[in-house]
């Protein structure tokens, strides 16, 4: 894809380490394509050790945003002179917008993500209409909880091995979250199962997750996408439930990210999923 470069171009990007696997830059420019704005999406891969570093040198708008991800989101929401309440309850930003008068404001659209993915691949799927199972205790799985909580769910129940990362996710967002040292005795009567570890990345296995204990109309989704049918999901369709994949929710949250840098919507007719699905070599 041929960018041309200009004195007013807007630059955003995205941050992470390490960041050579994401599919961001190639969401966003299909979109800058298609919409005809001057602008530009790249990768940074900042050191480790030094994120919070970088991003304050691009304090007066520099570029116009960042995206981050692993492993910096927690950081970027504690360098952040404002914080969206979507951030502050997710306990982690994926989202950074540096304004011209010094300020760094962040936010997280990875809960907007991860229920637009629902919206798309679940349809009628309500989250107000049973618990939520989550399973992992990092800011992604934070993040989900939150989301869902925000959408109406009655309970949301955090399945991980260490459970004091679980009891710390569940007291930072109240008593709709419990722990649940059993996966199996989470599900029967969930609404949504979630994993949200890295676990089934590179297409090992995911979380221990009993689906045949699930109901019927419950939704399976896992964040990882590489690959888009992970092992957890694979089980979740064997069982007979409806599955969503994280390649969805990867564009659902990049959606209100456009529209913070670039001031606009990204246009309907681009069929971003498709360029994605060429690059994972999946079929469609």
């Amino acid at each position: 894809m041929s960018v041309t470069i200009s004195g007013s171009t807007i630059v955003a990007g995205v941050a992470g380490a390490p960041v050579r696997h994401s599919l961001s830059p190639l969401l966003h420019n299909a979109w800058l394509a298609g919409a005809g704005v001057d602008g530009v999406y790249v990768a940074f891969s900042p050191p480790e050790h030094g994120f919070s570093a970088f991003a304050r040198g691009l304090r007066g708008g520099a570029i116009r945003g960042l995206n981050v991800t692993v492993p910096f989101k927690e950081e970027a929401l504690a360098l952040a002179d404002k914080v969206s309440d979507r951030a502050a309850a997710a306990g982690a930003a994926n989202l950074l917008v540096f304004e011209a008068d010094g300020t760094i404001a962040a936010d997280n659209t990875d809960g907007l993500g991860l229920l637009a993915a629902f919206a798309a691949q679940a349809p009628g799927f309500d989250p107000a209409a049973g618990p939520v199972v989550v399973f992992g205790a990092g800011g992604a799985a934070r993040g989900a909880a939150a989301a869902f909580l925000a959408a109406g769910a009655p309970e949301v129940r955090i399945v991980n091995r260490t459970a004091a990362r679980a009891e710390a996710v569940a007291q930072a967002l109240g008593e709709r979250v419990r722990v649940s040292p059993d996966a199996r005795g989470a599900l029967p009567d969930a609404n949504a199962v979630v994993n949200a570890t890295t676990l089934g990345l590179g297409g090992g296995a995911g979380p221990e997750a009993d689906f045949a204990a699930a109901p019927g109309g419950c939704v399976a989704m896992d964040m990882v996408y590489k690959p888009l049918r992970t092992e957890f999901l694979a089980r979740a369709a064997a069982r007979g439930l409806r599955a969503v994949d994280g390649l969805e929710m990867l564009i659902g949250q990049a959606r209100p990210s456009f529209e913070a840098f670039y001031g606009a919507p990204p246009p309907a007719d681009v069929d971003v999923r498709a360029l994605a699905l060429k690059t994972l070599g999946e079929g469609q």
